[in-house]
């Protein structure tokens, strides 16, 4: 089974840039299985979907968040990287990894989360 774990710092300073990454176990993020997506989600709000990188590294961002974010991996260590940068106190959330089926990129795998919270 395929286990995510997220990492990164919990308080980051506006107009800072929040990097977070995802260590991968019991899967490779080069198998076509899956792809492999940040999402996070507000306080009081639900789940936004963020960006997605694929098994063959191909990428694909949410148009409300594409000019401040990207994705990347380190197929070595089996981990995949969020980048946000300009943060405002609206990008506090939970930010979670996942693992998406590769076809209806339906959400199969969760990280347990990790609370991000964007404050002076």
């Amino acid at each position: 089974q395929v286990q995510l774990q997220e990492s990164g710092p919990g308080l980051v300073k506006p107009s800072q840039t929040l990097s977070l990454t995802c260590t991968v176990s019991g899967g490779s993020i080069t198998t076509s299985y899956y792809v492999w997506s940040w999402i996070r989600q507000p306080p009081g709000k639900g789940l936004e979907w963020m960006e997605v990188i694929s098994y063959d590294g191909s990428t694909y961002y949410s148009p409300s968040l594409k000019s401040r974010t990207s994705i990347s991996r380190d197929t070595s260590k089996n981990q995949f990287s969020l980048h946000v940068s300009s943060l405002t106190p609206e990008d506090t959330a939970v930010y979670y990894c996942a693992a998406l089926d590769r076809v209806g990129w339906v959400p199969l795998y969760w990280g347990q989360g990790t609370q991000v919270t964007v404050s002076s």
